[in-house]
């Protein structure tokens, strides 16, 4: 007890340092040096359309030099574009894959400071750690003014369980505040046991003595990675993805004598052709992939990243209120659990833990299972926390830098470092999502210096909007409504997407041919994602269904069965935008496919399933024989696609598609032989019924088959009683 007390006195202590560094950072922030910078900001105007990707290709071709030439577009990528296109420098940008495909399209959505960081920065009187909070504070409140839209603030209550941690929680929150200062996004406050419960009454109430409510950001990480980049590119930058690094070119200073990177070969992963970039500067801010660029420039050079996975799954909306998160700060192994509302779903995360690097980290059932069983002691008992509801989960590999004084990664901080090569190669490694626009800054500093650029201007990101942010308004979906006529739902999901763009988008949507909504054909029903948005998607640079369904779109992140089910409907719209070929289509259909049984978590979820015992009863295993004979009409002992397309014919389902029936046999064929047994089936619903799989397709097609079936019955019976053949004959 008397260290819990002490560890309060030092927070306590801590706030007063806080409160004059604050103060001091304040001051510095908003000097007149600041004010000039925000009215040299204002005279930036973006100054062209959006090229097609056709054009940007062909400027990356032509044999012009660029000033800078940045590797990666993940956040800190596509920062760096903005950041020296801004300044008046010729930039070019190449990603190997799709913008933000990476780790910042898998983060846990926060825009954030980092109050466990706080934490050990006045406990362990560590100024390194309070630096970066401070810093990414600013941040925040950046990220919250230049893309309104993608952003919003977020309360996240922190539950007490505790008398004399209601103090201790209190003072430290309120030192996140003090540090924010004039930029913090609301004020902390204390919540008794009744009013955390009637706010977040989902919430364990026994023992619960009351709550913290803190304010963070939260955002559309994957749009808001695309929306820097686009940006990036109406200023002038040519950008483009699916473009990859072969080899970084070298030749000789004439000034120094040393060999000086000055371009990469790459090559496109669309076409496969290959060329050359040149560049007077190269800054790799590749993340996780940042060893690997080094080592093209210095093959024997030291490792500075340490990758940690971090692993998310998405439940349904109705685990957490719509406007209030939850954080957990002391889990079993001492990892901390967010619990957050996203887009009418549930995300809850997340694991850390050392793994190796690669372009398809895949969420394992060990960590799945992890967060469930975590999330089970802070929720009550009415609220049964079941395996089948993990709707989609995915891993994200953090570019920790890694610090030899120490071991595991729970310790290490997200600072970032930037490193100027002996050949002038530049490299951003480490950070966080929130500090994006700062460590593109600190880039383009170094790099200037490095490699004598000469920009017309410094820096004028921070509070620069970006794709969709200046006519944006939080009532502008109510025109979406009004003037063209789309449904409520989908013009709310535009607006905070698209932002001022969400006009344009509109404009490709198809007539519905209903009284309302007029226009906007949904890709799925259950959520507000309509066909013009793949059209535009292709404007935003979508190349293949990986890239329109995970990114453009988040459906994937948000529900797989669903993705996997929108996914032939998407296929269909990119091949008549792309002019894809028949061939072309079905292998950009199985990419995806492979992508949202691995990376999104649907392999998981399926391997666990065949584990499942059949703990059927008697009467539940007649009653699914019967069915299953419905739909084998032919008595062969399986069901077949044929059985499948003539039982949903049969009850009005004629527009299903090959790709559908065979994604409705797939999600049940274990054996992968193509066919469905009756083991397989019983396997299926003794899943469901254990609360492993939440639902099937197949099974319900097997049950509307059945009630068919049983309504014909009926249809014939009462028609004989009406014909007089059961009729007694009178006396």
């Amino acid at each position: 007890m008397a260290s819990r007390f002490r560890r309060f006195g030092v927070t306590a202590a801590g706030i007063a340092i806080g409160a004059a560094l604050s103060t001091y950072a304040l001051q510095s922030r908003d000097g007149p040096h600041y004010q000039v910078q925000m009215e040299e900001m204002q005279r930036i105007r973006r100054k062209r359309t959006l090229p097609p990707r056709s054009e940007q290709i062909r400027a990356l071709q032509s044999g012009e030099e660029y000033d800078v030439l940045i590797i990666g577009g993940g956040a800190t990528g596509a920062g760096c574009a903005l950041d020296s296109v801004t300044r008046g420098l010729k930039t070019a940008l190449v990603e190997a894959d799709d913008f933000a495909s990476g780790t910042s399209s898998r983060s846990t959505k926060l825009i954030h400071g980092g109050v466990r960081y706080l934490q050990k920065a006045i406990l362990g009187l560590d100024i390194e750690q309070y630096r970066m909070v401070k810093e990414a504070l600013h941040e925040r409140a950046s990220m919250l003014r230049s893309a309104p839209h993608l952003t919003r603030p977020l309360p996240i209550m922190l539950p007490v369980y505790t008398w004399w941690q209601i103090p201790y929680f209190w003072v430290g929150i309120k030192a996140y505040d003090f540090v924010a200062g004039d930029r913090n996004v609301k004020s902390s406050y204390y919540l008794s046991r009744d009013d955390a419960l009637e706010l977040f009454p989902m919430l364990r109430g026994d023992k619960l003595r009351g709550a913290i409510v803190y304010y963070d950001g939260q955002q559309d990480d994957a749009r808001m990675c695309l929306a820097i980049a686009l940006t990036a590119a109406r200023h002038g930058a040519s950008i483009t993805n699916h473009v990859e690094v072969l080899e970084l070119l070298k030749k000789k200073d004439e000034a120094t004598g040393k060999n000086v990177v000055c371009g990469a070969k790459v090559r496109d992963n669309i076409s496969k052709k290959e060329w050359t970039i040149k560049a007077k500067c190269v800054i790799n801010a590749t993340g996780p992939f940042t060893d690997a660029i080094r080592q093209m420039d210095n093959p024997t050079v030291k490792q500075i990243c340490c990758p940690s996975s971090g692993v998310h799954i998405v439940l349904p909306g109705y685990y957490s209120p719509q406007q209030m998160g939850l954080l957990d700060p002391d889990t079993s192994d001492g990892r901390v659990i967010f619990f957050l509302p996203w887009l009418n779903g549930t995300i809850a995360g997340t694991t850390d833990s050392p793994c190796d690097v690669t372009r398809s980290p895949t969420p394992t059932e060990d960590e799945i299972q992890f967060i469930l069983s975590e999330i089970k002691n802070y929720l009550n008992k009415d609220v049964d926390v079941r395996r089948g509801d993990v709707l989609s989960a995915w891993s994200g590999i953090r570019p920790l830098v890694s610090d030899p004084n120490k071991d595991d990664t729970q310790s290490l901080a997200r600072n970032h470092i930037v490193h100027v090569s002996d050949s002038q190669l530049v490299t951003i490694a480490g950070g966080k999502w929130t500090t994006y626009r700062a460590m593109a800054e600190h880039t383009l500093d170094a790099a200037i210096k490095a490699c004598n650029l000469k920009p017309e201007r410094g820096c004028v990101t921070d509070g620069l909007w970006i794709e969709g942010a200046q006519g944006w308004t939080p009532t502008m979906y109510i025109r979406l409504v009004q003037d063209l006529g789309l449904e409520v739902e989908v013009a709310k999901h535009l607006a905070i997407s698209y932002g001022d763009r969400a006009f344009a988008v509109a404009k490709l949507a198809t007539l519905t041919g209903k009284r309302w909504p007029i226009i906007g054909k949904k890709l799925h029903p259950e959520f507000p994602y309509i066909d013009a948005e793949v059209r535009y998607g292709i404007r935003e640079y979508a190349c293949t269904c990986v890239d329109m369904i995970s990114r453009r779109l988040r459906l994937s992140f948000l529900n797989v069965q669903a993705a996997i089910e929108a996914l032939p409907q998407i296929a269909d719209i990119m091949a008549e935008e792309l002019k894809w070929s028949k061939e072309e289509k079905e292998n950009q259909i199985k990419s995806c496919e492979h992508f949202l049984q691995t990376q999104m978590g649907h392999q998981a979820n399926r391997s666990l399933k065949d584990k499942v015992p059949i703990n059927l009863s008697k009467e539940e295993v007649n009653m699914y024989v019967k069915r299953f004979e419905t739909i084998d009409k032919e008595k062969k002992g399986y069901v077949s696609i044929t059985d499948i397309k003539r039982a949903m014919k049969s009850f009005g389902d004629t527009e299903v598609s090959g790709e559908e029936l065979h994604g409705i046999l797939k999600e049940i064929d274990t054996n992968m032989n193509g066919q469905v047994e009756l083991e397989e089936y019983l396997q299926m619903m003794s899943a469901i019924k254990s609360g492993f799989v939440s639902h099937s397709r197949f099974a319900a097609v097997a049950e509307q088959e059945e009630i068919r079936k049983e309504q014909e019955r009926l249809k014939k019976q009462i028609t004989i009683e009406r014909s007089g053949a059961f009729t007694s004959p009178r006396k």
